[in-house]
């Protein structure tokens, strides 16, 4: 049984036409639970489960890979624990119950929470889930690239979001199995750039606080295996504001129906602004990352405070 889906490829006229190139969409919004994340954290929980015979996933998350291990868990058949911080949104701890899982709050950040999942996983019956530093996760996005090759598309450039790089290093991985020359533009917003500064600094860099619009992305450490594939001549990293990721978010409801939240906005935002310049490359391939905290009623909220 699988747990993700096997997402479209398609092409976008409207950003094809921005950049002068074939643009192509990795539709990561049609996941089960909405966004990338249900590759790589369904395989670490079969792994886990095949492996150990565990009774119990835990992870620390206010979003997205908080409900893709409530979902693997439901699927699989296991019981599932997701610590959360105080800011995490009504609706994502709505949806991750929905799922079946039984969700706590603790602390006033993602680290802080993460502090208790680790503390409750040292039960020898319980499996720790990371949100995005794991090698299993890593190999499960990479799946993304395997799918892109099926589909007879080798993009000379792809774009793709970047929060603790978890989805980052697993798009790396698979253009190496693969044997891509493929450059890779990232994107943060200005308030969560941990992955801009630490290739700025060349160093990993520690955020001191996150200050974004695109919570998602708001990992204050890049995992290292994300900076050491950032090092790659071919990654080159972008900046946008917060206003242009919800602008994207709403080019991308007009121009092909379908809602992302402004972490998936950043990628979408190196299209529409035409931070990469126009005929440069050929193909690109965007990887439409998706994410369920979002809502229209949200997209108003950030509006009116971007004002």
């Amino acid at each position: 049984m699988q747990l993700y889906n096997n997402t479209p490829l398609i092409e976008s006229q409207a950003l094809s036409d921005l950049l002068n190139a074939k643009v192509y969409l990795k539709m990561e919004s049609m996941q089960p639970t909405g966004s990338f994340k249900d590759r790589g954290i369904s395989a670490l929980c079969r792994e886990y489960l095949e492996k150990e015979r565990t009774e119990c996933f835990v992870t620390s998350s206010g979003g997205n890979a908080g409900l893709a291990a409530a979902h693997a868990g439901r699927k699989l058949g296991v019981r599932v624990r997701v610590i959360v911080p105080k800011t995490t949104l009504k609706m994502m701890i709505e949806r991750i119950k929905q799922q079946g899982a039984e969700v706590e709050i603790e602390g006033e950040s993602w680290a802080e929470a993460d502090i208790k999942a680790r503390e409750i996983a040292k039960n020898p019956k319980h499996a720790y889930i990371p949100p995005f530093d794991h090698p299993t996760i890593w190999k499960g996005h990479s799946t993304i690239i395997d799918e892109i090759q099926a589909a007879g598309i080798i993009p000379d450039a792809m774009i793709v979001s970047v929060g603790g790089g978890g989805l980052f290093s697993g798009v790396m991985e698979g253009i190496k199995r693969v044997g891509w020359n493929t450059t890779v533009y990232t994107a943060e917003t200005e308030g969560a750039a941990s992955f801009y500064d630490s290739m700025k600094e060349k160093k990993r860099v520690t955020l001191k606080s996150i200050n974004t619009i695109a919570v998602t992305l708001g990992a204050k450490t890049i995992c290292e295996k994300a900076f050491d594939y950032g090092m790659n001549e071919s990654v080159v990293p972008l900046l946008v504001s917060d206003k242009q990721a919800v602008n994207a978010v709403k080019n991308f409801i007009n121009d092909h129906r379908v809602l992302t939240e402004p972490a998936c906005g950043a990628s979408l935002a190196l299209g529409y602004e035409k931070r990469i310049p126009p005929g440069k490359h050929k193909t690109i391939v965007i990887v439409v990352c998706g994410g369920s905290g979002t809502s229209l009623e949200l997209i108003k909220k950030w509006d009116e405070i971007l004002l």
